[in-house]
């Protein structure tokens, strides 16, 4: 249960910050063996849990947000500001869609096993992070978008079903790259993980073994949920205020530092 609690809050943690929750569920349970235990046949279904989560955790702390930009864009279509958000948010979600249903087997059977792989993304995608963010000079608003450049960070979000990558970390980048403010960069890529996570969820379950994995661990499940929904609301307060005023240089620091941990463990063995 201890295990659970701390892959929880990791994930509660991981899934904002833009240093890539599923590349921190795969090391800490196959590095530092945390949550090895809880069995392959179990481990991808409780990935998707925890996101479950964290999805829970944006649709509480922007509930009056989504709940217009919902409203607006299916009775008043594009002809306001908050109802092109919405479809603005359905076409960047296609490109992921798409991709994650045709190669899923691949990107859970390959990607997910090459730690190497996770350990170089993480540094890469770090430095691009940082790099985007200190270069990008126009700083336009949500509400300003165009469709094409809701497109574009839609088809950045491909990169993210690459363990490491980082969803929030690809599409920040891509939406700060376009000449999006910091605060709302993270804004669209929270509001973006809405249909992503929930598309993901839905297909997860009518699998024909989903239902029954969650039904024999409810409590696992249930824990899981719980402690990455807590600390996924506290961790979206935190990002947004920091922001504000700080740029992304932790976040890069971090990533090659974890990166060079996991090569380096990688090495020794």
């Amino acid at each position: 249960m201890l295990d659970i609690i701390i892959l929880g809050i990791i994930q509660g943690i991981a899934e904002f910050l833009p240093i890539s929750s599923s590349a921190h569920l795969i090391i800490f349970r196959n590095i530092f063996e945390i949550g090895a235990n809880i069995g392959s046949s179990v481990e991808l279904t409780f990935d998707l849990a925890l996101h479950f989560g964290t999805l829970l955790a944006i649709i509480i702390f922007f509930f009056n947000d989504l709940f217009k930009i919902l409203v607006e864009g299916l009775t008043k279509g594009v002809k306001t500001k908050d109802g092109k958000l919405f479809w603005y948010l359905i076409l960047a979600t296609i490109p992921a869609g798409i991709v994650g249903v045709l190669f899923e087997d691949i990107f859970d059977s390959f990607f997910r096993k090459q730690l190497w792989l996770i350990a170089i993304a993480l540094i890469v995608m770090g430095i691009i992070i940082y790099l985007v963010d200190k270069k990008s000079k126009i700083s336009i608003n949500i509400k300003e978008m165009k469709w094409y450049q809701a497109l574009i960070v839609g088809c950045a979000q491909v990169f993210a079903l690459i363990p490491g990558f980082s969803r929030s970390g690809t599409t920040i980048t891509a939406s700060r790259a376009l000449g999006l403010n910091r605060e709302d960069s993270a804004k669209f890529s929270f509001y973006l993980s809405v249909p992503v996570v929930a598309g993901a969820s839905l297909l997860s379950l009518i699998k024909d073994d989903t239902l029954a994995i969650i039904l024999d661990n409810l409590m696992i499940f249930g824990t899981g949920i719980l402690i990455s929904f807590i600390t996924g609301l506290l961790c979206i307060s935190f990002l947004l205020k920091y922001i504000k005023k700080n740029d992304f240089k932790i976040f890069m620091i971090y990533r090659i530092l974890l990166g060079i941990l996991i090569l380096f463990i990688l090495w020794q063995r």
